[in-house]
């Protein structure tokens, strides 16, 4: 059985197993396409199948491009990763800590530039402890104002989750969170530009990735898929909002550099090939060598690094990416170096940069992060490379 054959078979699994409803991967080698491969739907009410084209939600995929842009402002000298963040965003000044009982009190600084891109920046997702709590409803307001048919601008929504206390002391523990978003804010305050126009200036179009953006406009919403949620009775539209996306229709008020951003397979390859060949992609420079050796670099301490979760054993973290430090901890198959990240409708991309390989992958069901048969593709992918078949 060839590797083609075996991860198609990968895939059909995972959409005969209602694991997802379509799904799609990709490998590419030293800027060579090695497979493609695709299962199941990209909406199953009227039979429309997962295509190469096809337009995916990222989530969390948005990060890397996000964490890139950040490094564009550095080369540029117009950031200092050491600079508060409320130099930017005035509300963050005055920064406090909520503890574990509900109680206030003052951090010692606002978070740097570099804490917001490891996530030791003591920012929360929406959830259950105090902290979480606190941006929750910041997060409900911003729903509620979409669903009525308009938003909260990037700048001013960071503002407002700014104001909000922290979960723990700057730079003391690691902490997946709305870093991302607060870049994306931080880089709209420095450049003068709406973020979505500067990622499109600066690095979609130099990259050729037509399709990604933070909406799909008319012409193109036959190619975007339909996203599902598991239940017990099988696979159900998922038409909700998380993390103040889910809304694509329209040119968004909040463009979530941690969420936000729609795009395809061919097109984030572009992304991973400029990080693969150093910032340079198409005879174009877009990021120096320096940034994406930066960028592909962990900065984790050792204590920050144990609040990981359990399913990055082996890994660091920096630059809104995952590093592989000790790939013999992995469950499966890993090379030293390797770095990337995936989103929560079950977007993956890694690189590893020794061996000039990529892996992408993309598909349209809730809560998924890296599902277990891109773990299965993953570990596929690299047994052929270690007998010397790619």
């Amino acid at each position: 059985m060839t590797l083609h054959d075996q991860i198609t078979d990968i895939l059909a699994s995972a959409v005969e197993d209602r694991q997802c409803a379509g799904i799609s991967v990709l490998v590419r080698r030293h800027g060579e396409e090695l497979l493609y491969t695709q299962a199941g739907m990209a909406d199953i009410e009227s039979r429309r199948l997962v295509q190469r084209d096809s337009i995916f939600r990222l989530y969390s995929q948005s990060k890397p491009v996000t964490a890139s842009a950040v490094m564009l402002l550095v080369e540029r000298g117009l950031i200092d990763l050491m600079d508060g963040v409320d130099k930017y965003l005035p509300g963050f000044r005055n920064p406090r800590i909520v503890n574990a009982d509900g109680s206030l009190a003052p951090a010692w600084r606002a978070p740097w530039i570099m804490e917001l891109l490891g996530m030791t920046a003591g920012l929360s997702y929406p959830g259950e402890d105090p902290a979480g709590q606190y941006a929750a409803r910041v997060f409900e307001d911003a729903h509620a104002q979409i669903r009525a048919g308009g938003g909260i601008p990037t700048v001013e929504f960071m503002n407002r989750l700014g104001e909000q206390p922290l979960a723990f002391q700057p730079g003391t523990h690691w902490r997946y969170s709305t870093c991302a978003d607060v870049l994306g804010a931080v880089i709209e305050v420095v450049t003068g530009k709406r973020f979505g126009d500067f990622l499109r200036e600066e690095i979609f179009e130099p990259l050729n990735m037509v399709d990604t953006a933070f909406w799909v406009p008319e012409s193109k919403r036959e190619r975007f898929v339909t996203c599902y949620r598991r239940t017990s009775e099988g696979l159900k539209p998922w038409l909700d909002m998380n993390l103040a996306c889910g809304v694509y229709d329209r040119d968004p008020a909040f463009e979530s550099g941690g969420a936000g951003l729609v795009s395809t397979l061919e097109d984030y390859s572009h992304f991973a090939d400029m990080l693969l060949n150093n910032g340079m992609y198409g005879g174009k420079r877009i990021l120096s060598p320096q940034s994406v050796r930066f960028l592909t670099t962990p900065q984790l301490s050792d204590a920050a690094r144990r609040d990981l979760w359990d399913s990055l054993d082996g890994y660091s973290y920096g630059k809104l990416m995952r590093i592989c430090v000790e790939p013999e901890k992995m469950a499966g198959f890993a090379l030293r170096g390797e770095y990337g990240w995936d989103g929560w409708l079950g977007s993956y991309f890694c690189n590893m940069p020794e061996q000039g390989l990529t892996i992408l992958s993309m598909q349209n069901t809730t809560d998924c992060g890296t599902s277990p048969y891109v773990r299965r593709v993953r570990n596929a992918v690299l047994a052929a490379l270690s007998r010397g078949e790619l």
